[in-house]
């Protein structure tokens, strides 16, 4: 069972994830955040560029998006009409549907989409699709049906990993509601001006709760009121069955953040060197265009066989970096550089576990496979800035956003 930490220190809010004592996530943003993941503008086109086929967004404030025209072939005008053409200064809807990360800009999609506890629904797409944590098959058999009786042209769903939980109706009343948000915001825009914000996306700590797992989560704990507020109005509206688990933290001897030692969590997910149980390690090494993680047997003194020894640190090794990618919330492109080991069926077995390592995660990670330099490939799916990226923007730089916390 898991418990989700929810704490601030000046205008940061930190959000953890914690199972027992160890801390599975984390995230950190600032109290007062611009352009917030899943937010909906009016943007004007501020120019085009044919040779990448894209477009870039000015949704105000000085924020301006990638916008791929390959990915988004027709566009929702803010007078409410559809086009396949696009030019300088024309005003369209666009949803933030990635966080910029180092150099490159947030990236913005015409393809709106919202966010349920039980389902997404999007905009201009038609289908529906399930979690792949969702494995009953006569359970999609049913809700499939059930929705081929709705109106859901030009509506694609995808069914979340807590409908299977949840009972019919109340996966149909959110995806009914999630359906009249968008027609909401499709009425009010040609009535505001550009830059306009029409939805505000939900604050981290708020789709923390929302897209935490309900059967494996066992408390929300918060020490500040305001937050406490705000958790509990959420609560009361999306998710009233999880109402019970919210709890205001008090004790004026420890605060929240030493009882789940934060700090040291934060320190950690921001070294370059994990240490693993059996005294080896791992080197975690982001960089511009991938992720390189190099596994070491380190100080490993147990007396077995050298292929045991390969083959132990590599699965220890492999359970620590799914927990590694999740806290330090790394993505895209990721080389593992495993220990070699020499029999076809250690290298089976390793991926194997590896895969079984990675489907706990709730962002989409794949293993793709083992090169011929017995180098592992995954990717991790682009949403939110990696940890050591937050730290620097709300700090100006890591070590200075590091000591405010520690």
């Amino acid at each position: 069972m898991n418990k989700l930490i929810i704490t601030q220190k000046d205008q940061v809010i930190c959000t953890a994830l914690a199972e027992g004592q160890k801390i599975l996530q984390l995230s950190l943003e600032p109290v007062r955040r611009k352009a917030a993941l899943n937010s909906i503008y009016i943007g004007r086109v501020q120019n085009i560029k044919k040779n990448i086929n894209s477009a870039f967004i000015d949704i105000g404030e000085g924020i301006t998006g990638y916008y791929s025209l390959s990915d988004n072939p027709r566009h929702l005008h803010a007078d409410g009409t559809r086009t396949t053409d696009l030019k300088q200064g024309d005003e369209i809807l666009v949803q933030v549907a990635r966080d910029a990360v180092k150099t490159k800009a947030l990236v913005l999609t015409g393809r709106l989409s919202f966010t349920g506890r039980l389902a997404v629904l999007t905009a201009g797409k038609n289908g529906i699709g399930f979690s792949s944590k969702i494995s009953d098959q006569a359970f999609k058999k049913r809700i499939r049906e059930r929705l081929s009786q709705e109106d859901m042209e030009g509506f694609g769903l995808i069914i979340r990993t807590n409908a299977k939980d949840a009972d019919e109706e109340t996966l149909m009343e959110e995806i009914y509601s999630l359906k009249g948000e968008y027609e909401r915001i499709i009425q009010k825009a040609p009535f505001r001006n550009c830059c306009s914000l029409l939805y505000q996306g939900p604050a981290s700590f708020l789709a923390g709760v929302r897209d935490s797992y309900s059967s494996q989560l066992e408390e929300i704990i918060t020490d500040e009121p305001n937050l406490y507020e705000q958790i509990a109005a959420y609560l009361e509206k999306e998710q009233p069955e999880d109402k019970r688990k919210l709890r205001l933290y008090q004790d004026p001897l420890l605060s929240l953040k030493s009882l789940y030692n934060l700090d040291r969590a934060l320190e950690d997910a921001v070294s370059r060197k994990v240490w693993l149980k059996s005294g080896g390690y791992l080197v975690v090494e982001p960089t511009e265009a991938l992720v390189v993680i190099d596994v070491n047997t380190g100080k490993y003194s147990e007396k077995k066989t050298l292929r045991e020894t390969i083959l132990k640190i590599n699965l220890e090794a492999a359970e620590e970096i799914g927990r590694q990618l999740r806290l330090r919330n790394l993505s895209g492109i990721i080389l593992i550089d495993f220990i070699d080991m020499a029999e076809e069926a250690d290298r089976k077995a390793l991926l194997s576990y590896l895969e079984e390592v990675v489907k706990k995660d709730p962002i989409k990670t794949t293993v793709v496979e083992m090169t011929k330099l017995n180098l592992v490939e995954l990717t991790r799916k682009k949403i939110h800035k990696p940890l050591h990226e937050q730290l620097a923007a709300l700090r100006g730089r890591e070590e200075e956003a590091k000591e405010n916390w520690v």
